[in-house]
């Protein structure tokens, strides 16, 4: 059986954030989105140390679709270089895991 996955990514905006999870959850590549707004950043970025406010994504999907998953961010995202973090949680619960693998099964 495929093996959940969480994907850690950062928005310029709620918006923006919940747009392109919209896409992914109705294209069938992930679960769910969870967004959490008012993330304020502080980071290197061509030499430079720029100060920030994002909102954070947090995807659910599962492994199976972590290429899919990567590229359609990548196709989607605003950010010139958007971080994009892939986390392999050791196990979920069984009813989660099912719903995981159900809403996701066509993508």
């Amino acid at each position: 059986m495929d093996r959940p996955l969480l994907v850690y990514t950062t928005f310029p905006d709620v918006d923006t954030a919940l747009s392109i999870g919209e896409t992914l959850v109705r294209d069938g590549l992930i679960a769910c989105i969870n967004v959490l707004p008012g993330m304020r950043s502080v980071y290197a970025w061509k030499e430079a140390v720029e100060h920030g406010e994002e909102a954070v994504g947090i995807l659910k999907t599962r492994k199976g679709l972590q290429d899919k998953v990567h590229q359609a961010l990548k196709d989607r995202h605003p950010y010139e270089t958007p971080v994009i973090f892939f986390i392999e949680p050791s196990g979920a619960d069984a009813a989660t895991l099912d719903w995981l693998i159900g809403e996701t099964s066509g993508g």
